[in-house]
């Protein structure tokens, strides 16, 4: 069956390999944060991943069109489609040393001859933010079938370790479902997971049959949920109506335009920053007066005025300070916080130097006007029709801002 899937994927490969090319040089800049790394899987499931690049890299619709039928038909065998699960491991015990929120804890006993589905998230992933709606869809969906979703909320930044900071967050998003607060990462490693975000399928007994990491995937994750649901003796789970209107989610939740999205996930910390173009480079771990770029090409960035720039974000320390990026993507994200005193932070956006108007995303007005006033991610900018590179601009009209890193959609 390998060489199968080698020759098969190789014909795939032989047609669709210069846009796959470019897709996955997106994907994989792009979506750090929802597959830092491929080559971590291991080897019994290099497949499954294969397929997720796949997927993520063309879209879901797309590979389905571009796959010869020999292709698609091996993918559904192994993959799940219709054919039997495998059983992948067991469910350690999800203790939540850090805290619940929307529940008493779940205890194994608890989650005994439940189907379970495992959601590893953290609130200013924006791969994460657009898995909620079919991941919401699905716990109120599914719940009279026995369904339990559980949110395991495992940080990136420090400041996503507040509780206080989850608990708005989870408020603010409408999630309803348990969210086991995964602070110091002790469930993430009992499940050797690796990625923002990862779903795990659980079945009654307790064994994971499934696992989907990264965006995509949403109609095969359903009709695993479905046929567990099934086994455990719920088989009206499968007349029920698939989908989730994601297209119209709200805010940061739409799903992205992977078409025309040639800008990716960009660190503004030295750690992992790059594409940065100031003269001079950052300057590390010290307030520096930073000079604009004369010129931008697609994807780089630079600072101007006052910063302090740190391992995780940089810090303005004057007011006037600013970023420009120059990008192409419909959506423009950063992930900003009001900084130590928790002060209100006023901003103005521009995009190509003049007020966005209609291309305002949630957290501006159409002057470009808005307030950092939470730790959180920023929807900036949201254009509609055709995208075309743009300069964007955000200067902070009081110190203290700190920001973190642009996400695009």
């Amino acid at each position: 069956m390998f060489n199968t899937l080698l020759a098969s994927l190789g014909d795939t490969l032989r047609v669709y390999g210069p846009r796959l090319f470019a897709a996955t040089q997106r994907l994989f800049a792009g979506a750090r944060r929802c597959l830092r790394s491929v080559s971590w899987l291991p080897l019994v499931g290099g497949s499954a991943a294969l397929v997720a690049v796949l997927a993520l890299a063309l879209g879901e619709d797309s590979l389905a069109r571009a796959q010869p039928a020999s292709m698609t038909s091996v993918l559904q065998s192994y993959v799940g489609g219709t054919a039997s699960l495998p059983v992948e491991g067991v469910l350690p015990p999800l203790n939540g040393e850090d805290g619940w929120l929307n529940s008493a804890p779940l205890t194994p006993q608890a989650l005994h001859g439940k189907v379970v589905l495992i959601d590893f998230w953290t609130y200013s992933c924006i791969n994460c933010l657009r898995t909620l709606p079919y991941i919401k869809a699905w716990a109120q969906k599914y719940q009279d079938q026995g369904l339990v979703v559980i949110g395991v909320h495992a940080p990136e930044f420090a400041f996503e370790r507040n509780i206080d900071n989850v608990k708005r967050a989870t408020r603010d998003l409408k999630i309803d479902y348990p969210v086991a607060l995964d602070n110091h990462f002790a469930f993430w490693r009992a499940m050797n997971n690796q990625y923002w975000p990862a779903l795990y399928f659980v079945d009654e007994q307790g064994r994971i049959r499934h696992h989907q990491f990264g965006e995509g995937g949403y109609a095969e994750s359903e009709k695993v949920i479905q046929q567990l649901l099934a086994e455990a003796g719920h088989a009206d789970a499968q007349g029920v109506t698939p989908g989730a209107d994601a297209a119209h989610a709200p805010g940061v939740e739409r799903a992205a335009d992977e078409h025309d999205v040639e800008s990716s996930e960009t660190y503004i910390g030295y750690a992992q920053a790059d594409n940065f173009a100031s003269p001079g480079g950052e300057v590390r771990d010290a307030t520096h007066s930073y000079t604009p770029p004369s010129n931008l090409s697609v994807n780089d960035w630079g600072l101007a005025g006052a910063w302090a720039v740190g391992p995780e974000y940089a810090t303005v320390t004057a007011s006037a300070a600013s970023i420009a990026y120059r990008f192409h993507a419909r959506d423009l994200h950063l992930v900003l916080g009001p900084g130590a005193t928790g002060r209100p932070v006023r901003f103005r956006v521009t995009i190509d130097g003049a007020a966005p108007g209609d291309a305002h995303g949630s957290d501006t007005d159409a002057q470009g006007k808005g307030v950092v006033n939470e730790q959180k991610l920023y929807q900036l900018v949201r254009q509609s029709g055709a995208v075309h590179d743009h300069t964007f601009a955000i200067r902070f009209l009081d110190p203290g801002t700190q920001a973190y890193v642009f996400t695009f959609g």
